[in-house]
């Protein structure tokens, strides 16, 4: 089994030490992950454009923003001025206009990244799925970090590397939502192929990021080997 690709969620970081963690992340992690919330797609009011800018100074990783907004659209544009390199809105908020979307996506020379809720199914985007690089799939109910894992998202996950393998589709499997020890081995098996890491899966594991991200890799081991 190969390991998958580690995605950061930087919501989850310590923001008294963001230069340090992220100093450390360059060094350790494969791209990170940064969520917009609006406060009316979801209850929560996280990260922003300014934030993502400031990022940008010291991050060398791609960042992939998750636009947790009601029309992503108002957020596109700003967000990959100030530095993202993948954009993923929510399928739910651009079902009416998802090949314009697309397409303002590519204008704007990023990577075209998707995300589905946990009770929205993988035929919503059957359509233009092919265009997608990255595909994520929440496994929790957006809004907070440290939600219950949602066993029922393993057949969705199986469903789209199904789709990947049988179509030559060229997007990556993302999981976003409770990725840690208890989920790893489930999620692989699966067909998830980048994890966003997060409070439970990396930051709670020790105050020192560098000795957090060694036991995260050690506690991924541990969970495939079993």
């Amino acid at each position: 089994m190969n390991k998958p690709q580690f995605a950061v969620s930087l919501m989850c970081m310590d923001f008294l030490r963001m230069r340090e963690q992220l100093e450390t992340l360059n060094r350790r992690a494969d791209l990170y992950h940064v969520d917009i919330m609006d406060g009316h797609f979801c209850k929560n009011i996280t990260l922003s454009p300014d934030l993502i800018r400031t990022f940008a100074r010291v991050a060398t990783l791609p960042m992939d923003v998750h636009f947790m907004t009601t029309t992503p659209s108002d957020w596109l544009e700003v967000c990959a001025q100030a530095g993202a390199k993948i954009l993923s809105p929510h399928a739910e908020t651009i079902n009416a206009d998802a090949f314009r979307t697309l397409n303002l996506i590519e204008k704007l020379g990023c990577q075209a990244g998707l995300t589905l809720n946990p009770a929205t199914p993988l035929d919503t985007v059957r359509h233009y799925v092919e265009r997608i690089d990255l595909l994520t799939l929440m496994t929790v109910d957006v809004g907070f970090a440290g939600q219950p894992f949602i066993e029922q998202m393993l057949p969705k996950i199986e469903e789209a590397a199904e789709w990947k393998a049988r179509n030559g589709y060229r997007y990556l499997i993302q999981i976003d939502g409770s990725c840690n020890r208890r989920t790893f081995k489930r999620l692989m098996n699966a067909g998830a192929e980048v994890l966003v890491v997060g409070t439970s899966g990396l930051f709670s594991l020790d105050a020192d990021l560098n000795t957090a991200y060694d036991r995260m890799l050690a506690s991924f081991d541990e969970a495939i080997a079993e």
